[in-house]
């Protein structure tokens, strides 16, 4: 690579390169980005601070399934199973599941606590 080095007041100020190498190491910048941002995810998913979505129960919800749901079965959980452990009724966990009632937060919070994720997985 043949950079042109452009001086002020006599000392090197900036140097010019061709625009292929330009790409190249923006490339690179973002690659050493990547790899860094990788190694901090594996990191903390290591010592259990990472919480993941399988890949199931992702597209299960982008097509529109309840995620309580998903994570009630992902869980191996049935509804009375998960109504038993946060002291809501059976009925009512069915009805936040098929959307007829939004759940209040106390009761969305049980929920995730039971199941073990995060209530901005179980939100939208």
């Amino acid at each position: 690579m043949k950079a042109q080095i452009i001086e002020k007041d006599g000392r090197p100020e900036y140097a010019v390169i061709p625009f292929e190498d330009y790409q190249h190491y923006l490339e690179l910048l973002d690659d050493e980005a990547d790899a860094k941002a990788i190694a901090a995810f594996s990191q903390e998913y290591a010592a259990g601070k990472a919480f993941v979505v399988p890949d199931e129960i992702m597209r299960r919800e982008l097509a529109g399934e309840s995620p309580i749901k998903l994570w009630r079965e992902y869980r191996g959980m049935t509804q009375q199973e998960l109504a038993d452990r946060t002291g809501i009724s059976k009925p009512y966990v069915s009805q936040i599941e098929n959307g007829k009632r939004q759940g209040t937060i106390e009761k969305l919070s049980a929920i995730s606590r039971s199941l073990g994720v995060p209530l901005d997985a179980l939100t939208d």
